[in-house]
């Protein structure tokens, strides 16, 4: 059960290198933003056009990568949706069984079917290297590889959470139940600051 933990240990730093780089391309993703709207309304000042369909379609592709690449960190983080008041209030061992069977139940066999399905739509969509239909448009092909990439990336975080709640519940000595991670990081944290 160590060496799963220690899986589960990596398959964590990943996601959470993955997750707080995204937070750059969100912040990039914002200045586009700026960039365009600058660019069309100075634009129409001077008569000029300093906007382009590549800018607006970038902005459009780093909210994808966000949205997409985020969710095995936001799980990482306990930070996805669900029934709170219930979850709340159940004890630290109901909520570690929620979370076991609720991953193995759900949230796998979404991953295994998403992935399953998005094969042949990635892949199409580089057999024609797939570009935006607008002029000067961005390829697409790369950002649909994306969705393969990203549900790989939720599929391992599920399998890491579900190795460190068996581990809790067997009463490995390290493991972290529910919410113990982001006490743990909470403590580091403060302890640097």
């Amino acid at each position: 059960m160590l060496g799963l933990l220690r899986v589960a240990r990596v398959i964590d730093a990943c996601n959470s290198f993955v997750g707080r780089a995204m937070g750059w391309v969100a912040l990039l993703m914002v200045a586009i933003g700026v960039i365009n709207v600058v660019g069309r309304y100075l634009g129409a000042y001077l008569g000029m056009q300093l906007s382009s369909n590549s800018l607006l379609e970038a902005q459009t592709y780093a909210y994808s990568l966000v949205f997409l690449l985020a969710a095995a960190y936001v799980l990482r983080r306990e930070g996805h949706i669900r029934v709170d008041i219930i979850y709340a209030a159940c004890s630290q061992r109901t909520r570690a069984w929620v979370d076991l069977i609720g991953t193995a139940l759900l949230l796998i066999p979404f991953c295994v079917f998403a992935l399953y399905f998005s094969v042949d739509y990635v892949a199409h969509s580089w057999e024609v290297m797939e570009s935006s239909p607008n002029p000067g448009g961005l390829p697409r092909y790369p950002l649909k590889t994306v969705i393969l990439v990203a549900f790989a990336m939720l599929l391992l975080q599920a399998g890491s959470e579900m190795i460190k709640r068996a581990a809790w519940l067997r009463g490995v000595p390290g493991a972290p139940g529910p919410g113990e991670d982001d006490m743990r990081r909470a403590v580091a944290e403060g302890d640097q600051g």
